[in-house]
């Protein structure tokens, strides 16, 4: 090749524009979960804007339900990548809350946008013998041990504060309860489904999920009425005589030196996004409810989240 088409041909290569990272999404569980739905769900909202967002890659950091994907992010190596988003949800703030993530605090991240609300759920598979709540109670009562309750993480995290406040609602003592400790909502479903566990207090979205699938029945949804959609026929724990409700928030962060620039890119990104009506359809497949705050309006939100869970871990002798 004469040796001027080459000097051209290397000119004409470093003049054309890099191709852009792709954006990351981390999912801190495994696949099938709501944490794994929350980050579909902005992969698809991206795809409404005129000026989306290049290639949106999920990839999955399970561990400590959101502690590795939290450290990892924290640490020095991957603190300031301005296109890696993680995705939290109330649970991931119960945590922090309770000094699960070490030393951490909300302060320690950038919050970039709240997608939706969620709500807690009790279900057992289709075939179980419990038919109502009433019935899971009542077994609970009179053998705790013979009923196996999955949950995402350990003593402490949301699904097993979720069952233990049920269960002190109907006079039982929580500490009775046989817990197993699952990696995330998906893996919980499985094990049900698979008969190693028998209950999963977990997320409506999740249950929306394999109720689609024929193979779910929701005992109760922690919500204060009825929600509307694939369990619009569920009633709540309230109506059912239980005085639980637990809403959850979901939502993504990011390093905390990502710059001021990228962060406020992403933060008008997202505000764009939730203005439109599609996405408000969008949410709705996924099984969410309207609660969008973005930038500085989610920050105070989760520093009062926290120090609201905070205290009522206290109360429980949770925190660390």
């Amino acid at each position: 090749m004469p040796h001027k088409l080459i000097i051209l041909l290397t000119l004409l290569a470093l003049a054309r524009p890099a191709a852009a990272a792709p954006v990351e999404c981390i999912v801190p569980s495994k696949p099938g979960g709501a944490m794994d739905l929350t980050c579909k769900l902005a992969q698809q909202g991206f795809q409404l804007l005129p000026d989306a967002p290049r290639e949106v890659r999920i990839s999955y950091l399970p561990g400590g339900i959101g502690a590795v994907a939290w450290h990892s992010l924290v640490s020095q190596r991957r603190r300031a990548e301005p296109d890696t988003l993680v995705v939290f949800s109330g649970g991931s703030l119960l945590n922090l809350a309770q000094g699960k993530f070490g030393k951490a605090g909300p302060g320690d991240v950038r919050w970039v946008a709240a997608l939706g609300a969620d709500y807690g759920m009790i279900a057992v598979r289709k075939d179980s013998p419990f038919k109502t709540l009433a019935d899971l109670l009542a077994a609970l009562k009179r053998n705790p041990e013979q009923v196996l309750i999955g949950v995402s993480g350990t003593i402490g995290s949301q699904d097993w504060v979720k069952m233990a406040l049920v269960a002190k609602q109907a006079g039982i003592n929580p500490k009775a309860l046989r817990f197993v400790a699952l990696e995330g909502g998906g893996e919980a479903f499985t094990a049900m489904q698979a008969s190693h566990v028998q209950v999963v207090p977990g997320d409506a979205s999740e249950a929306t999920l394999n109720e689609g699938r024929g193979n779910t029945r929701v005992l109760a949804v922690l919500s204060e009425r009825r929600l509307p959609g694939v369990l619009a026929n569920v009633p709540t724990a309230r109506e059912q005589g239980i005085d639980v409700v637990w809403p959850v928030i979901r939502g993504v962060w990011m390093g905390p030196q990502v710059s001021d620039a990228d962060y406020q890119k992403w933060v008008a990104t997202f505000a764009r996004m939730l203005e439109t009506k599609e996405f408000a359809r969008l949410r709705a497949d996924y099984g969410l409810y309207p609660f969008g705050l973005t930038g500085a309006a989610l920050t105070e939100y989760v520093k009062k989240a926290v120090d609201d869970y905070g205290k009522r871990a206290s109360e429980l002798g949770l925190v660390r």
